[in-house]
């Protein structure tokens, strides 16, 4: 599942591969950007804004792409295996970066990129990262106190970057339930331990929250249910949480994380 640190990951990798060539086919496989011609453009290299992907070209020009719940770049050096599911096709003399199933593909000159993520809270990943972004995540996150923890986690207008396995686990090594409400955790320890987790995985090919490097121990609760909570070997609960539009399945023990259940009905 795509968080901040996989699309994070994905600009470095695309970067590495593609940045300074020129490109020699682009096909961009959205009805709006079907007729669009960027072959024999330079790839000047991709950035990532929490969850948001651009993708910079010479003249200043950036291809927006989100990769929602499924979407992927990866790089090939032999015949990629292009399908139904690729959205875009970025060639060079001798690679191909493929991106599958992609969302909220968009063409902007590179100069107003900001406008499309001027929305978002403060980046968790940001290399320029600063006590100044650190206040304003906290600011962000404390303004609706009665809210739950898990819920706010998830909102990319607080704080971007976090998806729901991080959500689920810093709600965890906070030792407190996730529909505690904010105003109930110390909101700058909140914000720092969410950082550190993503700043840890951003260029990890496994993501990992517990420092365990063997294989079944990568997360505390998040998909444990049927193994049990990895500090007290007590049962992980799931259970709805958000929204009926923004819902997503949430991992808790009852026993290391007191505080409110999941509401009934």
């Amino acid at each position: 599942m795509p968080e901040g640190d996989t699309v994070y990951a994905t600009a470095r990798r695309l970067t590495s591969a593609l940045g300074r060539t020129v490109l020699t086919r682009v096909e961009l496989r959205h009805p709006r950007l079907a007729t669009a011609d960027l072959t024999g453009r330079v790839f000047e290299g991709a950035r990532s804004v929490g969850k948001h992907l651009f993708l910079r070209f010479g003249g200043a020009l950036s291809l927006h792409c989100h990769l929602g719940m499924d979407g992927s770049w990866r790089v090939y050096t032999n015949r990629p295996p292009i399908s139904y599911r690729t959205r875009a096709v970025l060639a060079t003399a001798d690679k191909v970066a493929l991106g599958n199933l992609l969302m909220e593909m968009a063409l902007v000159r590179t100069p107003d990129e900001h406008r499309l993520v001027d929305h978002l809270g403060p980046d968790l990943l940001d290399p320029g990262w600063s006590d100044e972004h650190h206040a304003e995540a906290v600011r962000r996150l404390t303004a609706d106190p009665g809210r739950e923890l898990g819920d706010a986690l998830l909102d990319q207008r607080l704080m971007a970057g976090l998806g729901n396995v991080y959500k689920v686990e810093t709600c965890f090594l906070l030792r407190v339930s996730p529909w505690t409400p904010v105003a109930a955790v110390d909101a700058h320890k909140t914000v720092s331990l969410a950082r550190e987790l993503l700043v840890r995985n951003a260029l990890r090919p496994v993501r990992n929250t517990t420092g365990d490097p063997r294989r079944g121990r990568e997360t505390w609760v998040y998909g444990r249910q049927r193994h049990g909570c990895l500090r007290c070997g007590g049962p992980v609960l799931k259970a709805d949480q958000g929204t009926e539009l923004r819902e997503r399945i949430t991992y808790y023990c009852p026993r290391c994380q007191p505080g409110p259940g999941p509401k009934s009905g």
